[in-house]
């Protein structure tokens, strides 16, 4: 076996770019069934073993602020040793997290549960970081549409996974474990094995072959300053926090706020409305389908159109999923999927927009860090919409969660997006 040299200032072989995009497509692949656990019945799993609706949120928190410590701890491991151990090291911890939440349900243990929960979350971030190493070998005009690439692999487990919900029950049931661990059995398996083959297979890294293309404007001639110093003729480095930077993060973590709130109460709404967990699993699996089914259109728009432009389209799509949600009765399911779809459209517009504006914007060198600190301020929203959307449930209902998350995306998302276009 031969191996792939790239010399620096060569950039990849379209060979080693279709080989790192399989990898990292089939690695999405499984990763995705075993984020679907957590999403599908984390909620309910909790509500039974914590006895209460206001604190049915707690599980969405906790694995969301895992997420978040998930999202710098990758990001550093990637920075220094490059994506492949950084991605492999988050799907080990998560599958790590999975079994310990199947323990923690077999044995009754609340406390458990909740640990187990929080590491689990590194499972979320690593699934969501990955889209950062299918953009590393994009040029500036194709990165919207590699990162859709990417996140269109998770559709695949994604959308499995919530629908598996019965089948692993019944295993888990068989070997004397409640039913709602099942998915999480899955998702053990499922995050082993997209670490092992991410650890295996991912080679050369993608973020090094970035770091050794040279900048893909190196051959435009420079723009002149008007009160650049005569002395100084080298271009200036990019900022890490530019204008770009914060405007992609802040459109990322306001969608993830919004989506994560309505996202997990309504199981909860929908069971406490006499729906089984199959259907509620069944909209769940539609909503996760729409999180990432449309990634290559929302990254075709985005480079097509603009960034900007998508990204406050996103606002105006998760105030439509919010307001549908709000106003459908509790006994439509049809409704209430096509209220969670519009759900998962608006944030994976969010997405798809606020990685490509952070990508464009974030100085090579630190690219993987920066990127992680973005991940982290969606994980710590998504932290908070989770734990909030419980109390908010409690003490309003579930209408009232929902048409509030809906006006918050559209008063702020298009705002940032046209302050960045004003900028």
């Amino acid at each position: 076996m031969t191996a792939t040299v790239t010399r620096p200032g060569e950039g990849a072989s379209p060979r080693v770019l279709r080989r790192v995009l399989t990898v990292l497509v089939l690695s999405q692949a499984l990763g995705g069934a075993g984020m679907a656990a957590g999403i599908t019945v984390g909620a309910l799993l909790a509500e039974d073993l914590l006895g209460s609706t206001g604190l049915a949120g707690l599980p969405t928190a906790l694995f969301t602020a895992g997420a978040a410590l998930g999202a710098a701890l990758i990001g550093r491991v990637s920075q220094r040793l490059g994506r492949r151990p950084g991605l492999a090291l988050g799907h080990g911890i998560a599958a790590l997290g999975s079994a310990g939440v199947v323990a923690a349900a077999a044995g009754q243990w609340a406390g458990l549960l909740l640990v187990s929960l929080f590491v689990y979350g590194a499972g979320t971030a690593t699934g969501l970081l990955a889209r950062y190493a299918g953009a590393d070998l994009a040029p500036p005009e194709r990165r919207g549409r590699a990162t859709g690439t990417v996140l269109l692999a998770t559709t695949l487990g994604a959308v499995a996974g919530p629908n598996l919900v019965g089948p692993t029950g019944a295993l888990a049931h068989a070997y004397g474990i409640p039913r709602l661990a099942g998915p999480f059995l899955l998702a053990a398996l499922a995050y082993t094995a997209a670490g092992l083959v991410l650890l295996i297979w991912l080679r050369p890294d993608p973020l090094f072959l970035a770091r050794l293309q040279p900048p893909h404007d190196a051959t435009a001639a420079p723009v002149p300053q008007a009160d650049a110093p005569a002395t100084s003729s080298a271009p200036r480095p990019p900022e890490r926090f530019s204008p770009g930077v914060v405007t992609g993060a802040t459109v990322m973590i306001t969608a993830q706020l919004v989506m994560i709130a309505v996202m997990t109460m309504t199981p909860l709404h929908m069971t406490g409305h006499g729906h089984s967990t199959q259907a509620a699993g069944f909209v769940i699996a539609l909503h996760v389908g729409a999180m990432f089914l449309p990634s290559p259109l929302s990254g075709l728009l985005a480079d097509r159109i603009g960034r900007l432009p998508v990204a406050a389209a996103s606002g105006a799509v998760l105030l439509s999923a919010g307001v549908l949600a709000g106003l459908a009765p509790p006994d439509s399911v049809p409704l209430l999927a096509c209220a969670l779809v519009l759900l998962g459209v608006g944030w994976n517009l969010a997405l798809v927009s606020g990685t490509a504006l952070i990508t464009d914007a974030a100085p090579a060198d630190s690219r993987a860090s920066v990127q992680g600190l973005a991940d982290v301020g969606m994980s710590l929203a998504g932290a908070t919409g989770g734990m909030a959307s419980g109390l908010v449930v409690a003490g309003g209902g579930y209408p009232l969660l929902a048409m509030a998350a809906g006006t918050l995306a559209v008063a702020v998302i298009p705002a940032v997006a046209l302050r960045g276009a004003t900028a």
